[in-house]
């Protein structure tokens, strides 16, 4: 694989620990600036906003210019919002630093996935866009742990200013190897690139992602008190099992990338299978430790072996015009399906059968992803000419 792939790389371990890291800062955020822990929490939800809209809108704004330019411009925005947050000095401050953080965030990843893929040969595209995303799995296991550490030793200012840096050394290491000319902008009017998304495959696709992401994120938003008030964990023990998680979401991604590679439409209904199958047998091990601990682990690497195929499934059907847009509209459907899942976990425990029953309700969001697949496929299918139509076109 090119550099210029561990380039962007670069870049997305930066994004991820942003994304990621306020989740441990969140009583020292509160402390400091005299907010309630809730409303600490909501600066999650501002950033989640802010990759919904910003996808779009900076893609669209963006989409003739070079896409080596796109790229610096958004680990930019990036550090120029870091360093923002860290010197917030209020809520309010802080809130608006972080939504604008996050306008970098969709276009980012969908202009690198489109980059990656033509960094490439054609048989290798879905093992890019899992490098690429190795950087937020990476981000996951050591940046938000460190970060989290860094910003209750010396201050959550502190861990804002390193995540600065980050972006600094990413925007580096993207100009120094990615090739300027790689994956031209693109032509036509943004109305007809909206038009692709409109195309009934690219919107099931869409979906597609929200709902086999959302079932992961049912239970993952709520890992710690499964394994504590259920499986019997001490609260130490918590972070050490999250590492765990951390490996399966490495091994998930590279190898959702290798089989995307060979037999995309399998792999991506074969992973969502899997995430279901997951889950469901998870609810028989959540009295176990043992098992507990070896289902967490498999959790991530069947959550992150959807990534691949989902992101590579949009760019396919949504081939010419439009590419980036829909690449970072599914960037935007992740983080949609991240808030959505949660708010199904949130849900099942206090209004439904509750948190022990989280794990099995879950287990029904990728089932239904597999659905959504299964008629896109179907209307694909039946949109494609018959031989017999080719032939009758041929002699009119």
């Amino acid at each position: 694989m090119p550099l210029a792939l561990y380039a962007l790389t670069a870049g997305a371990f930066g994004i991820g620990v942003t994304e990621f890291v306020i989740m441990g800062l969140l009583l020292e955020v509160s402390s400091d600036l005299g907010v309630s822990i809730a409303a600490a929490g909501l600066l999650i939800s501002g950033y989640a906003l802010g990759v919904v809209v910003g996808a779009p809108v900076m893609t669209i704004l963006t989409r003739r210019w070079p896409r080596k330019t796109v790229l610096l411009v958004l680990m930019a925005i990036f550090t120029l919002g870091n360093a923002a947050c860290a010197i917030a000095p209020d809520y309010a401050t802080l809130m608006a630093a972080r939504v604008v953080t996050a306008f970098a965030h969709g276009t980012f990843f969908g202009v690198g996935s489109v980059v990656a893929t033509g960094l490439v040969s054609p048989d290798r595209r879905a093992s890019a866009i899992a490098i690429m995303f190795t950087g937020l799995t990476v981000a996951n296991i050591l940046g938000v742990p460190f970060g989290t550490w860094l910003g209750q030793t010396l201050g959550w200012r502190a861990t804002f200013w390193a995540v600065t840096l980050v972006g600094i050394v990413a925007m580096a290491v993207i100009a120094a190897f990615v090739p300027r000319g790689v994956s031209a902008p693109e032509d036509g009017d943004w109305r007809s690139d909206l038009a692709v998304l409109a195309r009934p495959p690219v919107l099931l696709g869409l979906l597609t992602t929200v709902l086999g992401f959302g079932g992961m994120f049912a239970v993952f938003t709520y890992i710690a008190p499964i394994l504590t008030r259920i499986t019997g964990f001490a609260d130490a023990a918590v972070s050490p099992i999250l590492l765990v998680f951390g490996a399966g979401l490495i091994a998930g991604n590279l190898i959702g990338g290798r089989l995307a590679d060979r037999r995309l439409v399998p792999s991506m209904l074969g992973s969502l299978l899997a995430l279901a199958i997951v889950m469901a047998l998870m609810t028989f091990a959540l009295h176990d430790r043992i098992a507990m601990v070896a289902f967490v682990g498999l959790l991530g690497a069947a959550a992150f072996a959807t990534v691949p195929p989902l992101q590579m499934w949009v760019l396919e059907k949504a081939t010419g015009a439009g590419q980036s847009l829909a690449s970072s509209f599914n960037i935007a459907a992740f983080n949609l399906g991240n808030a959505l899942g949660a708010w199904l976990g949130g849900f099942v425990i206090d209004r439904g059968p509750g948190l022990e029953a989280v794990t099995w309700v879950a287990a029904l969001v990728p089932l239904s992803a597999m659905l959504i697949a299964l008629l896109a496929l179907r209307l694909d299918a039946s949109s494609k000419p018959t031989p017999a139509t080719v032939a009758a076109r041929a002699g009119d």
